[in-house]
């Protein structure tokens, strides 16, 4: 059975000055679903004083029978929380109810764990305060149990506030024909009010706070009120769970086990620190659990694997620079690119995930196999596709090009010709390990199915291992982080778009140009992805630019062609 959401034009979200200003967007604002079967939605806002509880609350971590919810309630004193899950928005029978507790040691920020639901069941909960005033409703679902027809996630990366309005949210809230959120990472930015975006890119209006690179643990828990104030962001995880990974920037540009290239200990202090700080923020303001790694349900459609691929375990990124420094020949720099290919890109004991989460997830995919479940699909960061520079990509950009741009990509046409792809942040630079999960899902035989985010542009790949069908990715462009084009606006977006697909197997097409985020639909038969595109970020609107189709059938591990 095929369960939609219930119409969210009664799902209200009215602010209240408890939660210090952060505001949440009513439906007038953003719109609302149509044609759904379901009347009953939610009632208004909660009606108690301003400065009890309001709206900007958030769900995740879904199972079939249960989910994480979350608030921040800020007081004079740390202050017991109730709250109440009911199957309708009048709350006439209240299934679920407990207390939480809002205190400062953890910003404020309370978490509930709600269990003893329906699988596959839509709910509406909210929170009420120590004095009886009552927050805004929020609407949530669990995950299905057994036979399932269909599910379809909604996937996000790369939200960054500087750059835009979060419009990708907005449509997706304003559509409402989704069962849960993904996002991959990437959820806010670290730097400072100088820097990606640069002064002059900076959408008014678009601040963040603090003013400054985010580094101690104060900073991290600011930085999270700020992009939680979002209208977009809040309606949204008003409507729906969520599951959540972290990619580098909740904590600093190309993190890794130990250290980033954004952090610098001289001046910053410890990594081990700042890394710890930035996960404790993450953990108290988001609907998270502590599990480093984690798998999710899906009825009998999907084991969903949430990854981590970030700083739990993984090598330093590589640096093709450095191989290529000091080299003045061509014959020269071939030959310390041949030996890096079989040395340092190639060594086995380079770690994306390291060996607890690789054996975690080969029994989790021959378990989910052995169980009768159609899809097994990766939750996480960066892109696991093969993905080299085209050879010929210098010879297009035109005289005004500035010179070090231009030799970065002769750099990478090089490498390619010597085998060794241009990201050495994603999957490509890590090629041992991406080999043992390739080897894991053909021994589990997987229908597998990858997310991918962290590029800002859009993917679609046919994933093999020697040439045999291993699965097939979808990597999702950004909520408004640029692409190329932002990176080669001197290359058409049409000419670049072609140029990468014919000078990369796998890869079977790309987006460079616009941001927006997936809807993935899950079905017995097939594994498809929506990419839809919006029509802009510079100003607050819901219109689409366009959308890009394609599907995978069960069984066959490659996206259909044509």
């Amino acid at each position: 059975q095929v369960r939609v959401a219930p119409p969210d034009d009664q799902v209200h979200a009215e602010p209240h000055d408890g939660y210090e200003g952060h505001e949440v967007a009513s439906d007038a604002a953003v719109g609302h679903g149509a044609a759904h079967d379901h009347r009953d939605a939610a009632q208004g806002a909660g009606d108690g004083p301003p400065g009890t509880t309001g709206g900007p609350f958030v769900q995740g971590e879904p199972s079939q029978d249960g989910v994480l919810l979350w608030t921040r309630f800020v007081g004079s004193n740390e202050a017991k929380l109730a709250w109440q899950v009911s199957d309708n928005a009048e709350f006439t029978r209240v299934l679920a109810e407990g207390e939480t507790l809002a205190a400062p040691g953890k910003d404020w920020c309370a978490k509930a764990q709600v269990g003893g639901l329906d699988p596959d069941s839509w709910y509406y909960y909210r929170f009420i305060g120590p004095d009886g005033s009552r927050s805004a409703t929020g609407r949530t679902r669990t995950l299905p149990q057994g036979p399932t027809g269909r599910f379809r996630m909604g996937v996000f990366s790369c939200s960054n506030l500087g750059f835009g309005y979060f419009n990708a949210y907005g449509h997706a809230a304003q559509a409402n024909d989704l069962d849960l959120l993904v996002h991959l990472g990437d959820y806010y930015y670290e730097y400072d009010n100088a820097h990606y975006p640069d002064p002059e890119q900076i959408v008014a209006g678009r601040d963040i706070a603090p003013a400054h690179e985010i580094v101690q643990l104060a900073d991290y828990r600011l930085r999270h009120a700020t992009y939680r104030a979002d209208p977009d962001l809040q309606r949204l995880t008003q409507l729906y769970p969520m599951i959540m990974v972290w990619d580098d920037h909740e904590s600093a540009n190309d993190s890794w086990e130990g250290g980033a290239q954004n952090h610098q200990p001289d001046t910053e202090g410890p990594w081990d620190v700042r890394k710890a700080a930035s996960m404790r923020a993450y953990r108290e303001w988001l609907p998270v659990s502590d599990d480093p790694w984690k798998a999710y349900q899906v009825g009998d459609l999907a084991t969903l694997f949430r990854l981590e691929t970030r700083l739990t375990a993984r090598s330093q990124q590589l640096d093709v620079a450095k191989v290529l420094a000091g080299k003045s020949t061509p014959d020269e720099m071939m030959a310390a690119l041949k030996a890096f290919h079989d040395g340092a890109w190639a060594d086995p004991s380079r770690q994306m995930m390291g060996a607890a989460q690789e054996a975690w997830l080969a029994d989790g995919l021959k378990a989910s196999t052995r169980s009768g479940t159609r899809w097994q699909v990766l939750v996480q960061q960066v892109l696991m596709g093969n993905l080299n520079t085209p050879t010929g990509l210098a010879d297009a950009l035109p005289k005004s090009m500035p010179d070090a741009l231009r030799q970065r990509l002769v750099a990478g046409s090089m490498a390619s010709a010597a085998g060794i792809p241009f990201n050495m942040d994603a999957w490509d630079g890590y090629p041992a390990a991406r080999k043992r999960v390739f080897d894991a899902a053909l021994a589990a035989d997987a229908n597998l199915v990858v997310l991918a985010g962290d590029t800002h542009n859009g993917w679609a790949f046919d994933l093999a291992q020697d040439g045999t069908p291993v699965g097939v990715e979808f990597g999702v462009s950004s909520v408004t982080s640029p692409g190329f084009e932002g990176y080669l606006p001197q290359i058409p977006t049409q000419f670049l778009e072609r140029a990468l697909v014919d000078a990369n197997p796998q890869l079977q097409w790309a987006d460079t140009s616009r941001r927006g985020y997936m809807a993935v639909e899950l079905t017995p038969q097939a594994a498809s992805c929506e990419w839809r595109f919006v029509s802009g970020v510079r100003q607050r609107g819901t219109a689409l630019g366009g959308t890009h189709n394609m599907a995978s059938s069960l069984g066959s591990n490659t996206l259909a062609k044509g």
